[in-house]
């Protein structure tokens, strides 16, 4: 097998396992929505480090970010971004209240995002805990405001420590077969991005 054949077959085997973690993750989350939004995999990219906003699409707008770490030897960053207005509609949408964009946040509705994230969280480790053999542990959420690019340069660093590429995948939240402006990025770091390699490795 030639060098470009393999590349194309490890890319193709990355896209069948994000893709298998995503599908876990959408069907925990259609359950925590009562059926109103799933997910979908963009893409998975490993990309130079300077990179990495610019291609992902994430700028310095402020945003709301529910954030998650991987506990123990192999760890990386779970990420779910909202912009303001679409992250007190998820609240309210999970609240049964009406959406309310005055005021500071309220515990309730904090709550709900990180609920979200945890849920998210454990279905998509669990996925690649399967697929990798190995045991994977998500933190507590954290509720975080904060500069988007700024957050996510923050979680690609551990990559970069080790190498000047980063696998990041990143995934789409939807309302029935509507793009919300919702993101979810998986950032592994290297210990991790290491297994799932060995693990496409062996497989192709």
């Amino acid at each position: 097998m030639n060098a470009s054949v393999k590349s194309a077959r490890v890319q193709s085997l990355f896209q069948e396992i994000f893709a298998s973690a995503t599908q876990s993750a959408s069907e925990s989350l259609r359950g925590w929505t009562s059926g109103q939004i799933s997910l979908e995999l963009d893409d998975v990219h490993e990309l130079p480090m300077e990179e990495v906003t610019s291609q992902l699409e994430v700028g310095e707008e402020m945003l709301t970010i529910i954030a998650l770490t991987l506990e123990g030897e192999l760890g990386g960053q779970i990420i779910l971004t909202f912009d303001e207005e679409n992250g007190r509609q998820l609240a309210a949408t999970l609240l049964n209240r009406e959406l309310n964009l005055e005021g500071d946040w309220s515990a309730l509705e904090i709550s709900a995002l990180k609920e979200t994230g945890n849920i998210l969280a454990c279905a998509y480790v669990h996925t690649i805990s399967e697929l990798i053999g190995k045991n994977l542990i998500p933190s507590p959420p954290h509720f975080i405001q904060d500069f988007g690019a700024s957050v996510l340069q923050q979680a690609v660093m551990a990559q970069a420590m080790t190498s000047d590429r980063v696998l990041v995948c990143r995934t789409t939240f939807l309302r029935g077969k509507e793009a919300l402006d919702w993101r979810v990025f998986f950032v592994p770091d290297h210990a991790l991005l290491s297994e799932i390699h060995a693990t496409v490795q062996s497989a192709s």
